[in-house]
């Protein structure tokens, strides 16, 4: 394989692998790629989560050069992406020619609509962070008043922030438009091969939404493996997780401890303190670090003043890196020695808990015809010893649902309870009281008598509800 094919010619894309949602990304990305003037895109995402794909479906069919940036000297990637750009403009002699980046990019502005990828851009800047007013001079002075379509991408969420977007980037201000990738719903792994919504919430319990784990993980159940084969040591997700913060973080083993902390279910400032005995400026200097790597989310009760962070609580941003750190991460000598993890089956049930209060959510903002009323605001809520799982207001009505999930089968009985203890903790949400209107529901993989429950005007879902 040459050195041409490594880097992907694509000047016609054919046929791309499974491709699943992705229907408004892709919209926006052909409304840019379809204008009349020069667009300059910036689309960024972590790992795995399908830019490449995304990327490659948009420009299918028309005249487009793809570049991968290796991890390489600039004048390799240089060297490389002129021979790429001399078959995209059918004009050999530009790979043959000495050329600045600046030289390369007034060929390239006397085509017409010609597509410009640089995928992973980062790699380039890394080498050379110079190059960031190189890009900026390209654009205003060469590129701004063509045709030409230029998409930058990158992986390394903080250096797509800090370089492109950042306000003191030579290039802030000059993009057209972005698109950050987030992942797909748990509801779209059924376009995956799964069989029932039951299994695509196991699945996303160890991939969230990201479609090369997906893929992977519903490969290998297809193949007859269960689901705790899927990350014993030969496997990808087994050190998936730790290859994504080293590449983001030099000295990572204060932040893996952080982060276990916080699967194992201590969300609180003071609990991760505890937990890790690290000094509170220490926790809170590697907190900030690994929000701003997305790696981390801080989470505050619907309806809180986001200024005080007394209530604040953190958590791991994706499921993968939640199921990581709570089954990888501490039993690694346990799966190397007997490819698994005592009691892995009901552990898992457990965890998959809290990963169903976020497909709840997910559903409720998916179906929201489906609902009592138009919420404007989502999210969990909790005050001192009081949580509920979801609470979905408008507060321009004064319409409020209390809801509580539960990954289990309810008889009528628990769900009766299930209801009546609702109540009572909605009595400890401040807002509106006397002049609220008030809805309780209930989220499970299956509740009996379900058409009573809302004939009493209870807002109530099952597994059963999910479009399949």
């Amino acid at each position: 394989m040459n050195l041409n094919t490594l880097h992907t010619i694509i000047i016609i894309v054919s046929k791309v692998s499974t491709f699943v949602n992705r229907k408004k990304e892709l919209s926006s990305l052909n409304n840019f790629l379809g204008s009349s003037r020069a667009e300059f895109i910036i689309i960024y995402g972590r790992r795995r989560i399908g830019k490449t794909e995304l990327i490659k479906k948009a420009i299918e069919g028309q005249k487009a050069a793809y570049f991968f940036v290796e991890q390489a000297l600039e004048k390799d990637n240089l060297d490389s992406f002129k021979k790429i750009i001399a078959k995209a403009v059918d004009n050999p002699l530009i790979a043959k020619a000495d050329l600045t980046w600046e030289e390369l990019f007034q060929q390239i502005a006397r085509e017409d609509k010609l597509i410009i990828v640089l995928d992973e851009f980062p790699n380039l800047i890394s080498e050379n962070k110079a190059l960031l007013s190189k890009f900026q001079k390209i654009w205003d002075e060469i590129l701004k008043n063509t045709t030409i379509k230029l998409i930058l991408c990158g992986s390394s969420i903080s250096m797509m922030e800090s370089y492109l977007l950042d306000s003191k980037s030579p290039l802030y201000g000059r993009r057209t438009g972005q698109l950050l990738i987030m992942p797909l719903k748990a509801v779209h792994i059924l376009d995956f091969g799964v069989n029932s919504i039951e299994e695509a919430i196991r699945v996303f319990g160890i991939t969230d939404g990201i479609p090369e784990y997906i893929k992977d993980v519903c490969y290998r159940l297809d193949s007859g493996e269960k689901l705790e084969e899927v990350f014993q040591q030969d496997k990808n997700l087994y050190a998936e997780a730790e290859i994504l913060i080293k590449s983001e973080l030099r000295d990572p083993t204060r932040y893996f401890k952080i982060l276990k902390a916080i699967a194992f279910g201590n969300t609180k400032f003071g609990e991760i303190a505890n937990y890790t005995d690290f000094p509170a400026p220490t926790i809170s200097k590697y907190l900030s670090n690994l929000i701003k790597l997305h790696i981390v989310k801080e989470t505050d009760p619907v309806l809180s003043d986001k200024e005080r962070t007394r209530n604040r609580r953190y958590h791991l941003s994706d499921n993968y890196f939640n199921f990581y750190f709570r089954f990888i991460y501490p039993n690694k000598s346990e799966i190397i020695s007997t490819d698994g993890v005592a009691g892995f089956e009901a552990d898992y049930n457990r965890y998959l808990g809290r990963i169903f209060e976020k497909v709840s959510e997910e559903f409720l903002e998916m179906n929201a015809d489906r609902l009592p009323c138009k919420f404007t605001k989502i999210g969990r809520w909790w005050f001192k010893d009081k949580e509920i799982d979801i609470i979905a207001l408008n507060e321009s009505t004064r319409e409020v649902l209390f809801m509580e999930c539960k990954w289990s089968s309810l008889n009528q009985n628990n769900a009766k309870n299930i209801l009546e203890l609702l109540k009572e903790k909605s009595g400890h949400l401040k807002w509106n009281n006397d002049r609220r209107i008030e809805h309780f529901g209930i989220m499970a993989k299956k509740i009996q008598n379900k058409e009573m429950f809302r004939e009493q005007g209870f807002v109530v879902f099952d597994l059963d509800d999910f479009d399949i």
